[in-house]
């Protein structure tokens, strides 16, 4: 079957590219930058998560990954609150 052969690139690559936005996510030079990055991370490794979980055959993954993708996005609306406030303060 093609998901055999392809599932596996396709983490390698997944895995990489959290690696990477892991270095920005520490590096990052702003805090939005830092939030992108966890963002971009996060929802990375919900796609893996979804990938790997057909790739297995185990939808147990995919249980785990849909709490975790709402969990980032309400952590991004707390993170622009705060940051708003912040700023009405600050400015």
């Amino acid at each position: 079957m093609i998901i055999d052969m392809v599932a596996p690139v396709i983490i390698l690559v997944y895995t990489i590219s959290i690696m990477l936005v892991f270095i920005r996510a520490v590096k990052g030079p702003t805090i939005g930058d830092q939030v992108l990055a966890i963002d971009t991370m996060t929802y990375a490794v919900v796609t893996l998560m979804i990938i790997v979980a057909i790739y297995l055959k185990e939808a147990i993954l995919v249980v785990t990954a849909i709490p975790l993708a709402l969990w980032i996005y309400a952590l991004d609306i707390y993170i622009a609150k705060y940051l708003e406030k912040k700023s009405e303060i600050g400015g």
